[in-house]
């Protein structure tokens, strides 16, 4: 996963928020594969490799609903090593009984459901990148109907033994108010780079050349409230720097924007223009 290591930096985590601890772990862990690295009455995390957790599951007190046309959570991206894992989860799925949709973006193949709370997941694998089609530094990427039986070849039914170890966090795309404010505080504040752009309603940025490690619409909405506190979606994603002096380069940044930024229990932690968290922190 050369866009999900060093020296690139990217989305290592999401924390979000569901209703039920208990029946999120049905979902997350027996349905699609997880391990549980660690719990506690209200929280857990959740790995692929039994060393690092890339998702964390939290159940606030008194969880409200997931509320339409607010900020916040469009997906999560679980990134797949290979298309025959991809396959594999298809016919797993099925079996489970489990519904998707899919999309062909050109630089990968994608899958899209939810969870028991409505937060949006994607699944997908990535086709090589020396195949990805550049021009003036923006990457194309489309949304065409996914060749399902051709990528059913690929696989086989019953294979499917949970997320493969080398699984990780491949990108998150939010919701947010405004892609102009959005767009300042992630390339002056965080470092990424725009790399594809559909008019003012959406925008995908990254390191490294990736298509994209997050994605950003105004597809609910310009000016969408925030979710209430307590609501199921969004609680926070990590970005991951390749080292402490690129992480302190980010923070001077951030200040530099005024953007809000501050440290607590040694993470440093801001907010974008739609206040959507996110933790700093470095390999």
């Amino acid at each position: 996963m050369q866009f999900h290591q060093k020296p690139t930096t990217y989305v290592s985590h999401v924390t979000i928020k569901v209703s039920s601890l208990e029946r999120s772990l049905s979902f997350y862990n027996e349905l699609l594969g997880f391990k549980i690295l660690e719990r506690t009455t209200t929280t857990a995390s959740l790995t692929t490799d039994g060393v690092t957790a890339i998702l964390t599951l939290e159940q606030p007190d008194n969880a409200q609903p997931k509320k339409h046309r607010t900020t916040g959570l469009y997906h999560f991206a679980i990134l797949l090593p290979t298309r025959k894992d991809l396959a594999n989860f298809i016919y797993h799925s099925a079996e489970a009984g489990l519904a998707l949709a899919s999309a062909d973006h050109l630089v990968s193949e994608a899958l899209y459901f939810n969870d028991p709370d409505g937060n949006g997941i994607e699944v997908y694998r990535d086709r090589a990148p020396d195949t990805w089609v550049w021009k003036d530094a923006q990457v194309e990427m489309t949304v065409d109907p996914l060749d399902i039986e051709d990528l059913l070849k690929e696989g086989e039914r019953g294979a499917w033994r949970g997320l493969p170890v080398q699984t990780v966090m491949g990108h998150i795309h939010l919701h947010v108010t405004d892609l102009s404010e959005s767009k300042d505080f992630y390339e002056k504040g965080l470092g990424f780079e725009t790399v594809s752009q559909l008019g003012n309603q959406a925008l995908f940025i990254s390191t490294g050349n990736y298509h994209h490690h997050i994605g950003l619409n105004t597809w609910n909405g310009y000016d969408a409230p925030a979710p209430a506190a307590d609501s199921v979606g969004l609680r926070s994603f990590t970005v991951l720097y390749p080292d402490e002096e690129a992480l302190i380069r980010v923070v001077n940044h951030l200040q530099a924007i005024d953007a809000f930024v501050q440290m607590e229990k040694d993470v440093f932690y801001t907010k974008d223009p739609s206040g959507n968290v996110i933790q700093l922190k470095h390999g």
